[in-house]
């Protein structure tokens, strides 16, 4: 098993210049915000993190890719960083404490690029959490001040707590009726949103999770993060890993059902 400790160091050390940027513009009455062509915004912090890490990278990882959501893709070969410098832009402009800069290592092999390393730094909420392949998922402070993740036990839908972002996308995939029906057959369900629902199936406190439509960068650290906590992270069709342009997560135990509830009227 290669030995990702260097990366996830250097991935810590990207998240701690993010979550200062970020922070000294949250909230900030001059704040620039722009539409983007897909329709969603696009702060001035998003791009000036992107930025910064790009920097850090270029001079510590030179042969390494990079893809971001502001930039696109730099760069070839098996080894590629993986960026969503703020992930809930909309929560971001509006003073919504929940975003998070979102930071993964993934390397190619026989399934394609796979998650190995992912940081998810939330610092207006004061949380931080990362994992690394095959060395477990942690949150906590600092590398030398975590906590070990696990997934839930739960093994019934009935005493499930579901986590979701929106109701937009549902209805358009012709998946509404069977998310509905989710809603209906669980314990919980409340809207937490972007990365928040997946950290929290990896601690324990939901679990199960899943979102219509996603692009790379929103799902890659999650995904590592999750499966090191002893979950599962797969498209909506069951795919492993974070390419499948959707997600769903849970402890595992209730993945069957709950990709069955999301694809049955489908």
């Amino acid at each position: 098993m290669p030995d990702y400790h260097d990366d996830l160091r250097l991935a810590h050390v990207l998240a701690d210049a993010a979550d200062a940027t970020t922070m000294d513009r949250f909230k900030a009455l001059d704040l620039k915000v722009e539409t983007k062509p897909d329709m969603t915004p696009v702060s001035e912090a998003d791009k000036a993190v992107e930025e910064l890490i790009r920097g850090h990278l270029h001079r510590a990882r030179p042969r390494d890719a990079i893809l971001g959501e502001e930039y696109g893709i730099e760069g070839t070969g098996p080894r590629r960083w993986v960026i969503d410098p703020i992930d809930g832009t909309k929560n971001y402009v509006r003073g919504v404490p929940v975003w998070a800069t979102l930071i993964s290592l993934m390397e190619a092999g026989e399934d394609g690029f796979q998650p190995v390393v992912g940081v998810v730094s939330a610092p207006a909420l004061s949380r931080r959490w990362w994992a690394a392949k095959g060395a477990g998922a942690f949150s906590g402070r600092s590398l030398t001040s975590a906590t070990r993740l696990h997934v839930s036990k739960v093994d019934r839908i009935a005493d499930a707590s579901f986590a979701y972002s929106s109701l937009t996308g549902w209805e358009e995939q012709g998946r509404l009726d069977g998310f509905m029906d989710l809603t209906k057959a669980c314990w919980r369900t409340r809207g937490y949103g972007d990365f928040w629902p997946y950290m929290m199936v990896a601690e324990g406190s939901v679990d199960i999770c899943a979102e219509p439509e996603l692009s790379l960068w929103d799902m890659a650290a999650n995904a590592v993060i999750v499966q090191e906590a002893g979950g599962r992270f797969t498209s909506l069709d069951g795919v492993g890993g974070p390419g499948g342009g959707n997600a769903a997560a849970s402890n595992g135990t209730l993945h069957h059902e709950l990709l069955g509830y999301l694809n049955q009227r489908y």
